[in-house]
């Protein structure tokens, strides 16, 4: 699949062998996240990106379709997996319904290696667009640790706040990293 999309003539032998094992050991996505090296010519380079891209997407299409189920921060967590390869801050909105079955999802921001500058009115407003009945707030610390940070704390309290005033709770906020997650709610950081 990997000589497809980067060479025409699918010749897998043809393929840089740094390319090759890093296809066997599972960290491609990684390599391709982190732009390569200069075993590719900077044109691979950028059919490998969009290939990751491309199954990135299609995953979260997927995973939409059937409509998972995430009662707890474990389950945002496994949603989360394709985050953990940013070397930049993501926030996205996930929008629930009755049953909390997820109904859409929506990047709202994108950071920094360290933050990311939004509006706290965005996130709702995503929640809104989607005729959400609750949300939960996920983001990325590519630092490895997940702690969410006092920025964060306040932010999830100012969200957290306009949400009830039009009765579309905020239910979590979860920090992801490749070191785990944190949960807002199950660490007593949100009301």
């Amino acid at each position: 699949m990997l000589a497809l999309s980067l060479r025409s003539d699918g010749r897998v032998d043809l393929l840089p062998r740094r390319l090759r094992t890093l296809a066997m050991e599972g960290t491609l996505a990684r390599f391709a996240v982190d732009g390569g090296d200069e075993a590719l010519s900077p044109r691979m380079r950028r059919r490998l990106q969009a290939t990751v891209e491309l199954g990135l997407r299609a995953a979260r299409e997927l995973a939409q379709r059937s409509a998972p189920l995430l009662p707890d921060a474990r389950a945002v967590f496994a949603w989360a997996t394709p985050l953990l390869a940013l070397e930049h801050e993501e926030l996205w909105v996930l929008s629930l319904d009755g049953q909390s079955a997820l109904r859409a999802d929506r990047r709202v921001a994108q950071g920094g290696l360290h933050s990311l500058s939004i509006s706290p009115a965005e996130p709702l407003r995503a929640a809104l667009r989607t005729a959400a009945s609750a949300f939960i707030l996920v983001h990325n610390h590519p630092s490895g640790d997940a702690t969410p940070s006092a920025a964060d704390i306040r932010f999830t309290e100012t969200v957290s706040a306009a949400a009830r005033t039009v009765d579309v709770p905020l239910v979590d906020h979860v920090v992801v990293s490749r070191g785990g997650f944190v949960s807002m709610l199950e660490a007593g950081l949100m009301r």
